[in-house]
């Protein structure tokens, strides 16, 4: 597929034409907001104690490599306190040094390859493929143990540039095996369409954190969205 093919629209009915293996549960997939302060760590405990939760990322922008290590320590105890893998954003090379059980890469972050050379056969490593499945297979062919789609509805989080439609999950999940991640503005009121698309994890941001009842209420009425 040339970057050109990934212009065609996909058709929203392209998964019914295939008997395709059933995919696990979905599940959720944190993001923590772009900065946090020392209360963050007890948000973090509150919203495990929601329900489950499969992986957590820390997105700390604006902030060198030590201030990210030094907010991290607090939080990656917990995720290991809670079976909760616990990803960094964009940099292998804190992955490393944190001991982290993954990296998530933006298309500007380096490459699956050298990431999985750095951090060895057990790390977690995401690749943001935007709505191209173009980059979702390179990411693929790369040694990415999933993709992540993106953004599917508005969000305050990050700028929007690329917005797919849930079609290019149910293409994804039909087609490969490995897991892909849907992401961008997913509440409970609009993540069920995404589950039933194929997404194999829903990753929330906003829609924990801010809350009105707090991020527990929050991972708690996700619960319901996941069920396939």
């Amino acid at each position: 597929m040339t970057d050109n093919e990934d212009e065609l629209t996909l058709d929203p009915d392209f998964a019914r034409r295939f008997d395709a293996a059933p995919r696990g549960p979905c599940l959720l997939y944190l993001v923590s907001p772009a900065s946090i302060d020392e209360g963050f760590a007890d948000q973090l405990k509150a919203a495990l104690d929601g329900g489950p939760v499969a992986a957590f990322q820390l997105r700390l922008k604006g902030l060198n490599d030590h201030a990210v290590a030094r907010a991290a320590e607090p939080l990656q105890a917990i995720c290991a306190e809670r079976d909760v893998a616990f990803l960094v954003n964009d940099s292998m090379a804190l992955a490393k040094r944190l001991g982290a059980d993954g990296v998530h890469l933006g298309q500007g972050d380096g490459d699956p390859r050298e990431a999985r050379a750095l951090l060895g056969p057990s790390a977690q490593i995401g690749v943001t493929c935007h709505d191209s499945r173009h980059l979702a297979m390179e990411a693929g062919e790369a040694g990415a143990d999933y993709v992540a789609f993106g953004s599917f509805f508005p969000t305050t989080t990050k700028e929007v540039l690329h917005q797919p439609e849930p079609s290019i999950l149910s293409w994804w999940s039909t087609l490969f095996e490995l897991p892909c991640v849907a992401i961008g503005g997913i509440t409970p009121d609009n993540g069920r369409e995404l589950v039933k698309a194929g997404a194999d994890f829903l990753a929330v941001c906003s829609a924990v954190w801010a809350h009105k009842d707090g991020p527990g209420a929050a991972v708690a009425a996700f619960q319901e969205v996941l069920k396939r």
